[in-house]
């Protein structure tokens, strides 16, 4: 594959809902443009840009691919994105490197949640977007509803740029609005059609109106009511796409390998090269920013937005160069992690097929290997000329599951493979908690999980457990009560003696934990203090209840008694312990469930079902407010940790995929009757199999 300049790149990603047909496509593309020598199919998982086995499995894009394409003198990076909202950060990472966006609609669903999600994306990225109503030959599809549909949704911007012809409802050819022709669907130029011609008109002079906007000499020249010349208004219209002042709508039927050459013609002529896109931002070394041309022989300014681990190549990097050149076998920094990288091979990928480079320059996409520092978000640039740009902000992942090696055997393995996960997919968050010492994966959802999974199994050779994870309860006392704590011990030669007396209460400053010494007169020796206290919070790991640490309690140590030549600091320890498990059995255990704080953020018309959902898990609404940019109502909302481990999936459902929540930990509150009778039996039964 030769080398390119910018200006003869285009980098597009294509984007939308779940099987919506974005890497069928890809794959007419790549058919037509023999850059693959067979048209591949999802069904048959033979597509150049679904390769890996869960991908083939479960017949969706679970990760993003690259596909590059040479046309006409020109190289197309085709950046093709999962439609499944779980791996919304692969969206979200080609979105940041890519130059324009065409997202994909499926004729009879017409706008879905994931258009709207990718749609904001591009927009988020200032992208310059177009749209493909995609499927136009399946039964009882309606083209023209669709259009007006997404003008409803997205607004006047939007523009056909082709009108599909049909006769007695079946697919005869296309209609180029910008060039006012007529191509019947084996491509073929013809007559156009006498009753699509006055439609024919009025569409183009939509467009040209909604084009010259970006032209004030143009525009005024219209309004003048001269008329304005083809190229006068070709010159504007692609100003307006690079400017988003125009969203094109084109139509395929990709399985048909219908309208995949007009796509490919579009994206070459009219979507816009890296240089178009204007001059990158950097911040430099000094926290100061800079900007630079898309230049070749500028500083260099790379990003990796993708890592991928092979079992047997190793770490591969995916990076979009802004400026600069890199060649393989040179130093460079990485200003992310404040390290020195050596370059080594350089590639570029259709699919998971590798192709040899020489260098990757200023606007292109390519792949390093082998780096020994570097992940996804990282900046790479020169070793004298250290420059960062921003990566992308990562949603909270909120579907959390506890994670176990399958085979004991494996478990020594974990700690190297577990880093790997994260570096393949950088949405996965791996934790441990301290409390219940499970190992919990996060990540968008279930399915993002367990491909997770399926993926470390093939790679690494592990294979994983995920279960439900455990709640962190907490125990602590009812009621203040006072008690002795008595350790005694004679078996020969120096015994064992230490006695306290203790007031254990809840605390009064919330889960703190408070201890205070009264002892006067010498009744226990300063030196045994700590050793109670120390006694004490041993103890405090596990209480009477379900063996949940204990929290929110006071302890005064006011009286005692020592032998002086039987007390030790091990005899008061034992006593501090003693006490405090006497303490609990008086004075009432009782135990505590984490409550968490959710901002749901959903549209108006799904808030009742939320509000009644959150019922049905004992949540309480706290306040709801307006969402200024989307109008979206945010529910503030309080609910149960144990009420929540299918929320993610439940907010989906309701919303159609619509909502999100964010979810931190609020406090501590006292667990009702029928979850401390479950959460006891459940306690028993782990402790009986434990045995």
């Amino acid at each position: 594959m030769k080398i390119y300049d910018a200006k003869d790149i285009r980098n597009v990603v294509l984007a939308g809902h779940g099987g919506v047909g974005k890497t069928s496509i890809v794959e007419a593309i790549a058919y037509n443009t023999k850059t693959t020598d067979r048209f591949g199919k999802v069904l048959d998982g033979n597509t150049v840009s679904d390769f890996e086995p869960e991908e083939i499995k479960r017949q969706i894009s679970l990760s993003l691919s690259l596909v590059p394409i040479e046309h006409k003198g020109i190289k197309i990076n085709l950046l093709d994105s999962p439609g499944y909202f779980d791996f919304v950060g692969e969206v979200k990472a080609a979105m940041r490197v890519a130059d324009s966006a065409i997202i994909v609609v499926d004729v009879v669903s017409g706008s879905q949640a994931g258009t709207e999600k990718t749609f904001q994306y591009a927009e988020e990225n200032n992208l310059p977007t177009a749209f493909i109503v995609n499927k136009i030959d399946r039964e009882n599809s309606n083209v023209q509803e669709c259009t007006e549909k997404l003008k409803n949704q997205y607004g006047k911007k939007c523009a056909r740029v082709q009108i599909p012809y049909f006769k007695d409802r079946v697919y005869e050819g296309m209609v180029d609005i910008i060039h006012r022709k007529y191509f019947s669907k084996d491509g073929k130029e013809g007559e156009l059609p006498e009753e699509l011609s006055e439609k024919a008109l009025k569409t183009y002079v939509k467009l040209l109106e909604t084009a010259i906007e970006v032209d004030d000499e143009i525009l005024e020249k219209y309004l003048g009511g001269a008329e304005i010349s083809h190229a006068e208004f070709l010159k504007c219209f692609k100003k307006a796409i690079n400017r988003r002042i125009v969203y094109p709508i084109l139509y395929s039927a990709a399985l048909l390998n219908e309208g995949a050459d007009s796509i490919l013609d579009f994206i070459f002529t009219y979507m816009p090269s890296p240089q178009d896109r204007g001059d990158v931002t950097a911040i430099k070394e000094d926290k100061s920013e800079t900007t630079f041309k898309v230049d070749k022989n500028g500083p260099l300014c790379a990003l990796v937005f993708k890592t991928m681990t092979d079992p047997y190549v190793g770490r591969i990097s995916l990076v979009k160069v802004f400026s600069g050149t890199l060649k393989s076998d040179t130093k460079i920094y990485n200003s992310t992690s404040d390290e020195n990288e050596k370059v080594g091979n350089l590639a570029s990928f259709i699919g998971k097929k590798e192709v040899k480079l020489d260098c990757i320059q200023a606007g292109d996409i390519g792949a390093l290997t082998k780096l020994s520092f570097t992940k996804t978000g990282d900046t790479l640039s020169d070793t004298d000329n250290k420059l960062d740009v921003d990566w992308i902000a990562l949603p909270t992942p909120n579907a959390k599951m506890s994670l176990k090696a399958e085979k004991k055997s494996d478990e020594d393995k974990l700690g190297s493979v577990l880093p790997k996960i994260k570096e393949d997919d950088v949405s996965i968050v791996i934790e441990r908690n301290p409390d219940t010492g499970e190992t919990i994966v996060c990540g968008m959802g279930e399915t993002h999980l367990n491909v997770a999974m399926e993926k470390a199994k093939r790679k690494f050779g592990v294979s994983f457990v995920l279960r439900e994870p455990k709640v962190s309860y907490k125990e602590t006392i009812r009621k203040t009560v006072k008690v002795e704590g008595k350790h005694r011990k004679q078996s020969g030669g120096h015994g064992q003696f230490g006695h306290c007396w203790l007031e254990v209460g809840p605390s009064d400053k919330g889960e703190a934990y408070q201890f205070e010494n009264k002892i006067f007169g010498g009744s226990i020796p300063k030196q045994y203090i700590p050793a109670v206290e120390k006694g004490i919070h041993e103890s405090m790991k596990s209480g009477n209840l379900a063996g949940y640490p204990i929290v929110n309690l006071k302890i005064t140590i006011y009286d005692g008694s020592y032998h002086p030549v039987d007390s030790s600091e091990q005899a008061f320890k034992m006593a501090g312990a003693i006490a405090l498990r006497k303490a609990l059995d008086a004075g009432g255990t009782v135990l505590l469930e984490p409550i968490m704080r959710l901002a749901i953020h959903i549209p108006e018309e799904y808030m009742g079902a939320i509000i009644d959902d959150m019922n049905t898990k004992r949540g309480r609404i706290m306040s709801m407010n307006v969402d200024k940019i989307k109008g979206w109502q945010i529910i503030d909302a309080q609910a149960p940790l144990n009420e929540l481990s299918r929320f993610i999936t439940d907010v989906n459902s309701i919303s159609g995929a619509r909502g999100f929540y964010e979810m931190k930990f609020s406090h501590y509150e006292e667990a009702p009757p029928k979850v401390v009778k479950k959460v006891v039996e459940q306690s028993k039964k782990d402790a009986e199999e434990a045995i």
